[in-house]
């Protein structure tokens, strides 16, 4: 189960802002590669590192378009992010940052969260608005020549009543909210992650209403590829501690996920924590038992995945975890696609804070 904001989402995807290439000077934060070409950042300090008390806990709705502010030292830190995706430049984590340029954490929270991009979401059900909202991150992005990431989460029936709830009436709505979602993506090269939960979550429903919804999956997927033919649509594979992967992909064909028309590939991993090796090996099992196109791979989500997952399952706002490899598609690794942020490090599962929202404490501690 994963938890959102019932407006837009901008995980440090909606995290992100422009990517200004900060200055060169290096300090404990800066990202370095690994053995893979992915990037990994350093361990901080537990505490802030100046004596000014923390504020309480804020949380903002995104507004306007906002940069992170300086640094205490009055110097940007270098930008450890991948240079083809975008960062949205409206997000919770970015309000939080301006409206806090003397709290102790900014810097922390600025650099390793506010500064990463991520993926945008678009989780409430507005037909009338979605197709300029998307544009309006797509077309961001297209003027930096950078890949946006984007998350449809309006399916029917959304997270089984959960804490996630909601999405679209029935499914002739939701295949119009789709059409007009489309529309907005534009020409250019697009990550889609395709309704999080959707697929690996479908037990909750009888077997007519999970045909109905597979049978929207597969056409949503047609209909943002044909929109956009450089769109990339990833289908739903939980995470390596879910469903077995012969028994994820049996489903993941029922939604279409092995047809190249509606397809190119699965995401693990999204609003969770599991180890980015045991993704990788979950994922590439799933691709195999999928069967389709040899181009079908896959994308990980690692925005807390740093410390792998509590041992006792827990999935709302575990203590203990980090942030895990910065966004990129460059994994150096067969079949993966890409490392991205698609939860934001920070917005709350509903412990630490209200579900959704913002929460300074909860994001300093995972990027520490």
């Amino acid at each position: 189960m994963l938890v959102v904001a019932a407006s837009v989402v901008v995980a440090v995807g909606a995290v992100t802002g422009m990517i200004n290439a900060l200055d060169d000077e290096r300090g404990v934060n800066t990202a370095r590669p690994d053995a893979t070409g992915a990037t990994l950042l350093v361990p901080l300090p537990d505490t802030p590192s100046t004596s000014a008390s923390p504020k309480a806990s804020a949380s903002a709705t995104p507004t306007k378009t906002v940069a992170p502010s300086p640094t205490k030292t009055g110097k940007a830190r270098p930008a450890a992010v991948s240079p083809r995706l975008y960062r949205h430049p409206e997000s919770q984590v970015l309000d939080w940052v301006h409206d806090h340029p003397d709290d102790p954490r900014t810097e922390v929270i600025a650099s390793r969260i506010a500064d990463q991009p991520a993926a945008v979401w678009f989780a409430d059900f507005t037909p009338s608005t979605i197709t300029s909202r998307v544009r309006a991150v797509t077309s961001g992005a297209a003027a930096q020549g950078r890949v946006p990431v984007v998350v449809p989460y309006a399916i029917p029936d959304r997270d089984c009543g959960g804490a996630s709830e909601g999405g679209a009436s029935d499914f002739d709505a939701y295949d119009g909210w789709i059409d007009n979602f489309a529309a907005g993506l534009g020409s250019r090269e697009v990550v889609v992650i395709l309704e999080p939960d959707s697929i690996a979550q479908a037990d909750c429903l009888s077997d007519a209403q999970r045909a109905d919804r597979f049978e929207a999956l597969a056409r949503a997927g047609r209909v943002l590829k044909t929109a956009d033919p450089k769109a990339r649509v990833y289908y739903d594979a939980g995470h390596s501690d879910w469903n077995p992967a012969a028994q994820q992909a049996a489903l993941l064909k029922q939604a279409g996920a092995a047809n190249a028309a509606s397809s190119d590939g699965i995401f693990s991993n999204v609003s969770n924590f599991h180890a980015t090796s045991a993704e990788i090996a979950y994922d590439r099992q799933v691709l195999d038992a999928l069967g389709g196109p040899a181009g079908l791979g896959a994308v990980i989500d690692t925005s807390r995945n740093g410390n792998g997952a509590p041992a006792d399952g827990q999935w709302c706002d575990p203590a203990g975890r980090k942030i895990g490899r910065a966004p990129t598609l460059n994994t150096g690794e067969a079949r993966i696609d890409g490392y991205l942020w698609v939860k934001l490090p920070g917005e709350s599962d509903g412990c630490k804070g209200a579900a959704g929202t913002f929460t300074a404490s909860y994001a300093y501690e995972l990027a520490r």
